[in-house]
């Protein structure tokens, strides 16, 4: 009989039969940490009629590595039971694509579209410079532009004797703050030496790159991505590029789809058509059920956990102030443990960023009031004694790092004075 997780694994598609789904508890453990593996027993129209509660899945979806701690990317990724972003081991028959999750999820699946994450990648044909005229940079002997040849975005760079041009595939980056484009090359992705900036509306030197002017015109085109950094990055900016554990961005869908913070949702839509009753919350990743560590390391998947951005040395100095979560467990309130503080206690990911700095104080006095509640620690935040509005403004100020053209807001929350040196 092929029923319940059988019928899910199975190549032949996903079906449920309400007649008898049958999931039972079990855990194994290995010599370094244990992994707990949760199934069910649900037995429709029989003498048991077990009862999936929702969230049971979330709550082991970050099991098979450490509680309480953040963790480097990688190690969640790896060791993770359940889904966690850029795992990509699931098959592509899994996923079915947002139309399918607007089907009940409409009212989040429209105000996502209006999200960033939703654009984080975009063909080039489609991106902000297609609709920029005469992009151009001299850097030393180089001049770069971006022309529209045969049809297609590309790259042209020249200096006084010769000329390169690539033809560009990919652009990264909603083009809010900027865009950063990607071209193939002898089987291997390259990310361009210039990127576009929204604020100056002109091109300059990519982040992370050299300043100095390129020793080569090949250089001076892009460099290669090793191919850990492109599966990283397509991680990051589309959906279902890594399938069964292998890069292959062949038939990926651009941007941060639903599937890709809640995992692959085919068993859960099957589940949701059975009509068995929990069965589908059960089938699908609700990060809400996570402990706040595990939220913000839910996020920090591609934003960089505190973890990522200690054991790899990226982001020193004020660079590190766009890697928001590493900033907000350096802050006072977050040693404190309470359960409160969050990315999403701030920042809807199914909503547009809010820049309205106002539009955050009602967060803000949900604990630093007189009349707020204690947090779960037992403790009484402080109240700010100077003002009761725009909070953001002093205690999470902006910082605009050398040569990307663009503030972030400061997410290490703390009272900030005048003269004071960007903490690290």
């Amino acid at each position: 009989m092929r029923t319940g997780l059988h019928a899910l694994t199975a190549s032949g598609g996903v079906s449920f039969s309400k007649q008898a789904v049958v999931i039972s508890y079990h855990s194994v453990s290995n010599a370094k940490r244990p992994i707990r593996l949760v199934r069910y027993i649900v037995l429709v129209g029989g003498i048991f009629f077990g009862v999936i509660l929702p969230g049971a899945l979330d709550a082991i979806a970050q099991k098979g590595v450490p509680e309480g701690i953040s963790l480097p990317t990688n190690l969640r990724v790896r060791d993770t039971t359940g889904w966690w972003p850029t795992k990509g081991s699931a098959a592509r028959e899994q996923y079915v694509g947002n139309a399918e999750c607007a089907k009940c999820h409409s009212s989040k699946a429209v105000s996502y579209e209006a999200a960033a994450m939703s654009h984080a990648a975009v063909r080039a044909e489609d991106s902000q410079l297609a609709q920029e005229n005469s992009l151009e940079l001299q850097l030393g002997r180089y001049r770069y532009q971006l022309p529209n040849l045969e049809g297609k975005s590309s790259l042209k760079v020249s200096d006084a004797k010769t000329s390169a041009a690539e033809r560009l595939t990919w652009a990264f980056g909603v083009g809010h703050m900027g865009q950063t484009y990607l071209y193939e090359k002898d089987g291997s992705y390259y990310e361009t030496h210039v990127s576009f900036y929204a604020a100056i509306k002109a091109l300059d030197i990519t982040p992370g790159q050299s300043r100095d002017v390129p020793a080569s015109l090949e250089t001076a085109v892009g460099r290669r991505m090793p191919s850990e950094e492109a599966q990283r990055c397509f991680g990051c900016h589309t959906t279902a590029s890594t399938i069964k554990g292998q890069f292959d961005p062949s038939d990926l869908t651009p941007g941060v789809t639903c599937e890709a913070c809640h995992g692959p949702g085919a068993e859960h839509v099957a589940a949701a058509r059975s009509g068995i009753p929990g069965l589908s919350e059960a089938l699908i990743l609700n990060p809400r059920h996570m402990d706040r560590v595990d939220a913000v390391d839910f996020c920090g998947a591609c934003h960089r956990t505190w973890e990522d951005v200690l054991t790899t040395g990226q982001g020193l100095g004020v660079f590190n102030v766009r890697f928001a979560p590493y900033r907000l467990e350096n802050s006072d309130c977050w040693k404190q443990g309470d359960d409160r503080i969050t990315c999403t206690a701030c920042h809807d990911p199914h909503e547009p960023l809010s820049h309205d700095v106002g539009s955050y104080d009602a967060t803000c006095r949900q604990c630093h009031s007189a009349s707020s509640s204690k947090s779960s620690t037992g403790q009484a935040p402080a109240v700010c004694s100077v003002e009761t509005k725009n909070c953001v403004t002093c205690h999470m100020p902006k910082y605009e790092p050398p040569g990307l053209h663009s503030s972030f807001t400061d997410h290490w929350i703390r009272v900030v004075r005048a003269h004071d040196s960007y903490p690290e």
